[in-house]
């Protein structure tokens, strides 16, 4: 199931990368706040995985309206459970209403899981 929620930008935090589990590469990712004007459940943080990161860092920054498309995803570990939320689609809404080209898809074909569960 695919969720969707429209926004402004709040915070854009720095990339974050490591090495993956299997000693194969390296992953990187970027978490952003977007909060709403909805009364309740109006502030969402995100995940933007791999090579999407650099797109969605190029076109996107603190203060536009954005539309996130987005999958739950929760892992457990040790007995706790952790859940994130992980964007594959962000569209800057504040280029689509000026004329300008669209912003392309984030979409994340292949998630890299940094947690060590």
């Amino acid at each position: 199931m695919d969720f969707e929620v429209t926004g402004e930008l709040q915070t854009i935090k720095p990339i974050i990368t490591g090495t993956k589990k299997d000693g194969s590469g390296e992953w990187q990712k970027v978490e952003f706040v977007l909060s709403t004007t909805d009364e309740y459940n109006n502030i969402y943080a995100f995940e933007v995985f791999g090579d999407k990161v650099n797109n969605f860092v190029k076109y996107n920054k603190e203060g536009n309206s954005v539309s996130v498309k987005f999958n739950v995803r929760c892992n457990e570990w040790q007995g706790k459970h952790f859940t994130t939320l992980q964007a594959w689609h962000v569209q800057n809404l504040d280029k689509d209403q000026q004329g300008q080209a669209p912003v392309p898809e984030l979409i994340d074909n292949d998630i890299i899981d940094p947690l060590p569960f």
